[in-house]
């Protein structure tokens, strides 16, 4: 039996922002995630050594980082990536999350502000992210210190941008410890607009609306990433459709249930075991999109993303 919405989350749904695409614009995108991340100014964020803001490069020149440590000893480290539809989101509205990654992994943390769309469409996010983590690898000294234990990690979005990066990584020759895709958007073809590519993805209708994240609004994050809707089977934005997974980095793949990306990231946790990639899959039962940002409100959230994240832990303690 499947758990119902947690009841904490079904009260906070009706709070969320970019339930809208109608009247939607990438500046009230990324103005509502601020603002939601500014709501929560009054709780404290859960404290770790120190952060830094850095410059990292990027595949056009640098771009804003933020290193978060929790120790000054050798130690993991990771590259994460922010969600927000590769239109929203960023440093600010991720802090949090990068904190509690720090914190639950013992891991040093480079959050990367890629350049997004409009003003940058496809490949400009997935290019900075792959030239990010190789810079990070490049200077690992300032950061863990040890080459072997790198991972790359994000959420929707990021999640995507962590993917295609794992699969680059391999390609030239790097290896990675981990990559941890909190539910990642693993296949664009079609902008969600196409009925034959949706309903591959049961999910995408069963919670096309009502759970946060909209079906309506994934498509407006993918029309504005995606100049060319025939840029959707590239495996750089549909890390899916890549002819081969092998050798990729072991992963962490989490889930929503109430989520209309929940079928295509099990797709994708499905073909990295396929292709013989240690794989372990969350599927967030009771839960929505967004959920690794409200664990200080839901104790189902909160249990949920300490799981994974202690599972990601794992991968990096033991290394590539």
């Amino acid at each position: 039996m499947i758990p119902p919405l947690d009841p904490v989350v079904a009260q906070i749904i009706p709070l969320l922002p970019l339930r809208d695409p109608a009247t939607m614009t990438p500046q009230s995108a990324r103005d509502a995630l601020r603002a939601l991340a500014a709501s929560r100014a009054a709780v404290p964020p859960p404290p770790v050594m120190s952060t830094e803001d850095i410059k990292v490069k990027g595949a056009a020149g640098f771009l804003a980082a933020r290193a978060y440590r929790n120790s000054n000893d050798r130690s993991p480290t990771v590259v994460f990536f922010h969600g927000g539809g590769w239109v929203a989101g960023d440093l600010e509205t991720h802090d949090r999350q990068a904190r509690w990654l720090a914190i639950e992994t013992g891991a040093v943390v480079i959050s990367v502000d890629y350049r997004r769309p409009p003003e940058v469409r496809f490949p400009g996010a997935f290019e900075d992210a792959f030239a990010a983590t190789q810079d990070v690898i490049a200077r690992i000294a300032e950061f863990g210190g040890d080459a072997a234990r790198i991972g790359v990690a994000g959420d929707s979005a990021g999640g995507n941008l962590a993917a295609a990066t794992a699969i680059a990584c391999r390609d030239a020759g790097i290896r990675l410890a981990a990559q941890f895709l909190v539910y990642p958007v693993t296949d664009v073809a079609g902008n969600f607009a196409d009925a034959a590519e949706n309903a591959r993805f049961p999910s995408r209708s069963a919670n096309a609306e009502g759970y946060f994240l909209t079906r309506a609004t994934m498509e407006w994050f993918c029309g504005h990433y995606l100049e060319d809707k025939t840029h959707g089977t590239d495996w750089r934005v549909s890390p899916l459709r890549a002819k081969n997974l092998a050798g990729v980095a072991p992963a962490i793949v989490c889930t929503a249930w109430f989520d209309p990306l929940r079928d295509e990231g099990k797709a994708y946790a499905d073909a990295l075991k396929a292709a013989g990639v240690p794989t372990s899959y969350y599927d967030g039962l009771g839960l929505i999109h967004g959920y690794f940002g409200l664990g200080e409100a839901s104790e189902t959230a909160k249990r949920e993303a300490q799981r994974a994240r202690a599972d990601f832990k794992v991968l990096l303690e033991k290394g590539a």
